[in-house]
């Protein structure tokens, strides 16, 4: 049995509260606890109070961990990411520089299918090296936990190659990947003048063997012009919903497809993106409770300007979250603390509402709010401690890398 006490957090960030996801108001009780402590046993959070109580209460045979008055927070979940891909989309970077937007780079063969190519080229091997090193630039940024798409592959043996390089890394690393199937995030080349034939592929030979395999829990689709309009999405969700996955989207990022409104008509968790969601779009994720995944990220990537309305879905009762969208093409970043420094300056979210979107929130929108996303008993022990007296200063600093420490199950994984 190993025991874990944690001291001297100038802010203890536990996110204590009702088990479920926060809305409203409910958004800026961050539960701080000063001068907090936490006590951990064979991984799991068994204590949190005030620092002296948890010395004097913590076992003699206890490793004692001294924050030196730093700001103790839950690791970040971080709800929506592609981190398994070849190549990289540097020369798109500079294409959108020289005044290029997202669109015009994807119908001159680039995008997506500029790494649908990479991806199919590599080995199963350098996949998995190559996400080894993302998962370390998350860990490095205090996340713990990501999704982790497919949708590079957009053929049966490249999404299998894919979800099974995500299912290795969570052996081979600390960080905890939650798989989704994106075999529908756009029609492959090769089927190019008969998109049908690509959403039949996806429903009847990809579906059955992700879900026989159990190589996915959710399924996920880029709903949007050029890509998968409502009815395909529609058929392909409806497919994935019957194998027992659950349901997330791409929703309203180019255009304002309806996609909002589809997540809410299936009951998906999520929706993600919804740069240009409107108020019915909102009021329909509101009634079906679909949890809204914003990434101020992409936006920031490309240039963009409309970001999405984070203020008005906060105040309609959603439980926001917030993700990195980490790839690499439209937004090429594993930082949580970048996300909370955008979301407060482009979307005005304050501080607090930032960090509830990329824990408890965000764990809740895996299926993951009773044992990850805060700090209390009966919790896993995944924290990172940050060199700054005030969580506040996490986004206020951007560009900084302010971790000074990460922690899964009460094993510290950054610095290794």
């Amino acid at each position: 049995m190993k025991n874990l006490a944690v001291l001297h957090a100038a802010q203890l960030v536990t996110l204590a509260g009702p088990a479920r996801p926060r809305i409203g108001p409910e958004m800026n009780e961050l539960g701080i606890l000063l001068h907090g402590g936490l006590l951990v046993r064979d991984g799991v959070i068994v204590a949190t109070g005030a620092s002296d109580d948890i010395e004097r209460t913590a076992p003699r045979d206890a490793e004692f961990v001294d924050a030196g008055e730093r700001v103790v927070l839950p690791g970040f979940v971080d709800a929506h990411t592609h981190p398994v891909f070849a190549g990289d989309r540097v020369e798109e970077f500079e294409q959108r520089a020289r005044g290029a937007t997202y669109e015009e780079i994807a119908a001159s063969g680039g995008g997506i299918r500029s790494t649908v190519r990479k991806t199919r080229a590599a080995s199963e091997d350098e996949l998995r090296q190559r996400a080894l090193k993302h998962a370390r630039w998350f860990l490095q940024c205090g996340t713990t936990t990501v999704e982790a798409k497919s949708g590079y592959g957009l053929s049966v043996e490249d999404e299998l190659k894919m979800l099974r390089v995500v299912r290795d890394l969570n052996a081979l690393t600390p960080l905890e990947l939650v798989p989704t199937f994106l075999g529908a995030h756009a029609v492959p080349e090769e089927h190019a003048g008969s998109p049908a034939r690509y959403v039949d592929l996806v429903i009847n030979e990809m579906l059955p063997q992700v879900a026989a395999k159990n190589l996915a829990e959710n399924c996920d689709i880029f709903c949007e012009q050029g890509y998968f309009n409502i009815e395909m999405s529609r058929s392909i969700l409806n497919a994935a919903k019957a194998r027992g996955l659950d349901l997330r989207l791409h929703a309203d990022q180019l255009t304002n497809s309806g996609a909002a409104i589809l997540a809410a008509e299936l009951s998906a968790r999520t929706a993600d993106h919804l740069e240009l969601t409107e108020d019915d779009g909102i009021a329909a994720m509101q009634r079906a409770k679909v949890q809204p995944v914003l990434l101020p990220g992409s936006v920031y990537a490309l240039g963009k300007t409309r970001y999405p309305r984070a203020r008005g879905m906060i105040g309609a009762g959603l439980a926001v979250v917030l993700a990195t969208d980490f790839n690499p093409g439209s937004s090429p970043t594993p930082s949580i603390p970048m996300v909370l420094s955008l979301a407060a300056t482009q979307m005005k979210m304050t501080p607090a509402e930032g960090v509830t979107a990329a824990t408890i929130n965000a764990a809740y929108s895996l299926r993951r709010g009773r044992k990850l996303g805060s700090l209390e008993a009966g919790k896993c022990a995944n924290f990172a401690i940050f060199d700054c007296e005030d969580y506040r200063e996490i986004a206020c600093y951007f560009g900084i890398p302010q971790t000074h420490s990460v922690y899964v199950r009460g094993e510290r994984v950054f610095p290794a």
